[in-house]
């Protein structure tokens, strides 16, 4: 019987043996009363389950602080009121119960004054393609079959798409790479990411939207500033996690000579090895020989040709 193999994802085998907490990240408490927490979420580590997923998530070990210091009940627990992608790290909210969590879905535009992102992405192959210095990037997006979110080009009719705004700012604007800031008017799945990735500029490290560079070994994305009017009490609240400094530091420098992603180096192997399959199955088809050669040919020469 064969045995079929299952291939691990070029990006996730490095994380493995290169991402010193993985499959052990854990996350840092920034604010808690009774009705919200705040909290530091690392890359790497999902936001919240989903369907016939396994993994650690932030919910999981929030929900296990709270039992381990006796705070949690089914009443009291953490509610999900928004999501960070799983290799984007920063600032997210959880409401407490669930009144506070209908609360805060159903007032977050107008409750949320300031939630920032930082983000290194590389710039556009061609100069005249650069985005300038701010904007907005008001493109639809849709989902591939992957549930990858992208912008569809203008030709493709049927699409199902949802509307998406995201204002940029570029911080600083390096010779190879530039640091943006972000601000969201629809929180989308993968929204900054298909949004800069559809105008030339793909994050660093994000392997799904065919980023040629990896230099801090992790997507470019954090959530830096969250600020909003808390759900209950009024007070404005403001949270604020600086990403590391060596994101600057890598935009002001440049990269001359990156080094090829893994993922890359994965995909050129793969296609080197498809195509050697490709070519095994060409040998291996029979030849079609038209019947005026057949009719020419001898016995000999006929049982040659269709010899197994």
């Amino acid at each position: 019987m064969a045995q079929t193999i299952h291939r691990v994802k070029a990006s996730t085998q490095y994380k493995r043996e290169h991402k010193a907490d993985y499959g052990k990240e854990k996350i840092k408490i920034l604010f808690q009363d009774r009705d919200i927490v705040v909290i530091l979420k690392p890359t790497g580590l999902l936001s919240v389950p989903y369907p016939g997923s396994k993994s650690r998530t932030a919910l999981d070990l929030l929900e296990k602080i709270m039992r381990s210091n006796g705070s949690w009940t089914s009443s009291h627990r953490p509610f999900v009121v928004h999501r960070l992608d799983r290799d984007t790290s920063g600032v997210m909210m959880f409401a407490l119960n669930e009144s506070v969590q209908k609360k805060v879905m159903d007032s977050w535009h107008t409750m949320v004054k300031e939630r920032l992102y930082h983000a290194v992405a590389e710039n556009p192959r061609n100069p005249k393609h650069a985005l300038d210095d701010e904007g907005l990037i008001d493109d639809d997006l849709a989902q591939n079959a992957f549930h990858v979110g992208y912008v569809p080009k203008k030709e493709y009719k049927n699409v199902k798409t949802v509307p998406a705004r995201t204002h940029y700012k570029i911080l600083y604007r390096g010779k190879t790479h530039s640091l943006f800031e972000l601000e969201l008017d629809t929180g989308k799945k993968n929204q900054i990411r298909a949004h800069l990735a559809s105008k030339g500029y793909p994050l660093a490290g994000d392997e799904n939207y065919r980023a040629h560079t990896d230099p801090f070994h992790r997507l470019a994305l954090h959530a830096r500033t969250l600020a909003f009017v808390h759900p209950v009490t009024g007070e404005y609240m403001k949270f604020e996690e600086p990403e590391d400094e060596s994101w600057l530091e890598y935009v002001k420098k440049g990269d001359e000579h990156p080094a090829t992603p893994i993922w890359e180096l994965e995909r050129q192997a793969y296609r080197k090895e498809k195509s050697k399959s490709d070519e095994s199955k060409k040998e291996q088809e029979p030849k079609i020989i038209s019947g005026k050669k057949l009719r020419s040919m001898d016995f000999i020469e006929r049982g040659k040709n269709f010899r197994g």
